[in-house]
């Protein structure tokens, strides 16, 4: 085969291959979305809410004044940064959940928090329980979703953010932009 042939062979085969993105499971990655916000909320409310941290300058102001301000830990850049480094970890807690009513799909917690009860949490029997198979692609998605808005994520919950699942599950990412469980919390 001529050469020119080859290099024209693998030049159209890298563009097709390159435009054709997968396409991201919606429930996978929704639920994924939601499920970052609802493990980090209750991160942040098991810290003590008199803990704070230094933030700002370390430098010593011409007067031989440091210029730094606290805030509280919980949602310090610090804390959250380092919860988002665990918070895929927790993904093997969520199970497909399947509506008897509306047949609607996604992914919930099914495993109590350890000293927590198991109150409002769904029947078991409308569980998908998968295999790792199934935790893995959730755990996969939330990986993802971290890598790819972990700026905007630190932001939303160091201001404090009303309704974060909404702001970024709808309007960061529209990961659930269009499903039925839009104001749902996990």
């Amino acid at each position: 085969m001529a050469p020119w042939i080859t290099q024209i062979t693998v030049m159209l085969l890298s563009v097709f291959a390159g435009s054709s993105q997968g396409k991201k499971d919606k429930v996978i990655y929704c639920s994924a979305c939601k499920a970052i916000v609802d493990e980090l909320n209750y991160s942040i409310s098991q810290v003590d809410p008199k803990k704070t941290i230094n933030v700002g300058s370390f430098r010593i102001n011409p007067d031989g004044t440091v210029k730094d301000k606290k805030v509280p830990l919980a949602r310090s850049e610090t804390h959250l940064s380092e919860l988002l480094d665990g918070v895929c970890d927790s993904m093997s807690d969520y199970a497909l959940h399947v509506d008897p009513d509306t047949q609607e799909k996604k992914y919930l917690r099914f495993a109590p928090r350890s000293g927590g009860t198991t109150e409002g949490f769904p029947d078991f029997k409308n569980f998908q329980f998968d295999g790792p198979e199934a935790s893995n692609a959730l755990k996969f998605a939330c990986e993802s979703i971290v890598e790819e808005l972990e700026d905007d994520i630190i932001s939303l919950f160091s201001q404090n953010t009303e309704d974060v699942h909404k702001e970024l599950c709808n309007r960061v990412s529209d990961y659930c932009k269009g499903t039925s469980h839009i104001n749902e919390e996990l």
